[in-house]
């Protein structure tokens, strides 16, 4: 991997891991067109630039981790539905991981879905609190996040309008649950890649990394921007359409001979 391919990964995190479009599939067509989804240094470098990406909420949102304890008490009761499902089903996981057209078919139908939502949840009357059992619910939702290709963001924001928070306060809630969520997960791949002996890294691909999240964590934080004001205005009708793009693409990619890898 070079300075240029790791900077364009990066951005793919940056923009994709907080809108509802699934940074795994652009993952996949980053890494694979430029022909290094086979690297183990991708697979490491595509888990620790998550780490940027988390910090961005942090510095955008730096005020809210400061509040009282009940904030993070509820970000916990919407985590741990999460942690212990991850937990039980996660050979069954790591199958799906290994399917390309999981992927792409978990894009185009989230895609319909998403061009749907709208309408549905129109003219309903929303609420600007969360109660610990709409916590957990939403962390529900969340887990369908687990099936390649499903947006961990847009389940957990369709999750929370269905508890009857606005577009806006799901996204944030969305944001907010993605730091311990993203956190956990990176962590564990990264130990599994520590105990494996492939978490060792040359001083070039050191500085790949810190290149990496720097720029995940600044597209991140305009990505952040830009999705709540957009979502606020339009809706996710666009970002359902680019969703069904993106999954055929892959689907193309596929069907043309490309071989595509989950990294």
């Amino acid at each position: 991997m070079n300075l240029i391919q790791a900077i364009i990964l990066a951005i793919i995190e940056g923009i994709t891991e907080y809108l509802p479009i699934s940074s795994t599939g652009h993952m996949i067509i980053g890494s694979s067109l430029m022909g290094i989804s086979e690297l183990d240094f991708t697979k490491v470098f595509e888990v620790n630039i998550q780490f940027g990406a988390i910090l961005s909420v942090i510095v955008l949102y730096w005020k809210k981790f400061l509040q009282s304890f009940e904030f993070y008490a509820k970000l916990l009761a919407a985590f741990i539905p999460a942690a212990i499902i991850g937990f039980l089903l996660n050979d069954f996981i790591d199958s799906l991981l290994e399917s390309v057209v999981v992927v792409a078919v978990s894009m185009v139908l989230g895609g319909f879905i998403l061009i749907f939502i709208d309408k549905y949840f129109e003219n309903k009357a929303t609420k600007a609190n969360i109660s610990y059992p709409d916590a957990v619910k939403i962390g529900l939702f969340q887990c369908i996040a687990m099936i390649p290709g499903v947006s961990r963001s847009a389940a957990s924001i369709i999750g929370g309008m269905f508890q009857g928070l606005s577009r806006k306060d799901s996204a944030e809630f969305s944001f907010f649950l993605a730091v311990p969520t993203m956190f956990a997960a990176s962590a564990y791949k990264l130990l599994k890649s520590y105990k494996a002996g492939t978490l060792t890294f040359s001083s070039d691909e050191l500085q790949l990394l810190i290149v990496g999240n720097v720029v995940a964590f600044i597209v991140a934080m305009i990505a952040i921007k830009f999705f709540i004001s957009y979502l606020q205005k339009y809706g996710f009708k666009v970002f359902g359409y680019y969703r069904i793009i993106v999954g055929l693409i892959i689907l193309g990619l596929i069907a043309a001979g490309y071989e595509l890898k989950i990294v």
